[in-house]
């Protein structure tokens, strides 16, 4: 068969890690719904939970500690990538809190920060998106992450304290980007969990704002919703589980802005 590579470029996959070493900022939840609304536009799309604790597994129907094979023997072993199909319309390659050893078991292998590239390498045939749900920290696994990925999408929830870290995380990112992996974008900012009746709110997402004139685009702002968590609760993307929630049109025109990149 002829092989064009402009074709290939074109059909290759959108690799985008969902970082902040900060946790609480709504990562997870965003990984899981953005991706059941690229879903839900006809795109294939792959979660990889890169989390030791495993929610994205969690949120996705799946008992993390019931499972014999996750990405822990993907990354560690290099073994074949374990997928689990068609929930809510996608895929999700799993975690556990086994994935917590891969630090450590993995401090003297050469090229490390490869291990998760190479295990995604036949995957990211298939699919039109590849989501990764990134720990929050700063470790190995988000390094990992970091490199694999095509772009990077930053959740910052607007709080104050939220937003002391953001200058080591950027510094980080572009770290990354000058050392590691000089193809990774910045997809965005995504602020989150905004309460618009506050002032601290308010003047955070300026904050955010104004960061991201620096570094990317600014992603439309998530609000501050009980139906996510009861939605994870539920094991259920947003839209499924509360289709009239205001929240799920944010997540929509994220999605498809992020169909654009």
């Amino acid at each position: 068969m002829f092989h064009n590579p402009y074709l290939a470029k074109i059909f290759m996959s959108r690799i985008i890690a969902f970082f902040n070493q900060s946790g609480g900022v709504g990562k997870t939840t965003l990984t899981m719904n953005i991706g059941y609304q690229l879903a839900d536009l006809g795109r294939k799309v792959l979660l990889v939970d890169m989390d030791p604790q495993g929610s994205l597994t969690a949120f996705m129907g799946l008992e993390p500690m019931d499972l014999e094979t996750t990405i822990y023997d993907a990354v560690v072993h290099q073994n074949e990538l374990m997928l689990y199909q068609d929930l809510h319309g996608m895929d999700l390659a799993p975690s556990s809190i086994e994935l917590c050893r891969a630090e450590m078991e993995l401090a003297a292998a050469l090229m490390r920060e490869q291990r998760l590239k190479n295990a995604l390498a036949s995957a990211s045939e298939s699919y039109d998106f590849i989501l990764i749900d990134c720990p929050p920290s700063l470790g190995i696994l988000s390094v990992m992450s970091l490199v694999t990925a095509t772009h990077v999408m930053i959740p910052i929830q607007t709080e104050f304290k939220a937003l002391k870290g953001t200058e080591l995380l950027v510094r980080t990112i572009l770290e990354i980007m000058q050392v590691a992996n000089k193809k990774l974008k910045i997809a965005g900012m995504v602020p989150t969990m905004f309460d618009g009746r506050t002032t601290q709110a308010n003047q955070s997402l300026e904050s955010i704002k104004a960061i991201a004139e620096q570094v990317g685009p600014i992603m439309p702002t998530i609000p501050r919703k009980t139906d996510f968590a009861n939605a994870s609760q539920a094991q259920m993307p947003l839209a499924l589980y509360a289709p009239q929630s205001p929240a799920v049109s944010v997540l929509k025109e994220i999605a498809v802005k992020m169909d654009t990149l």
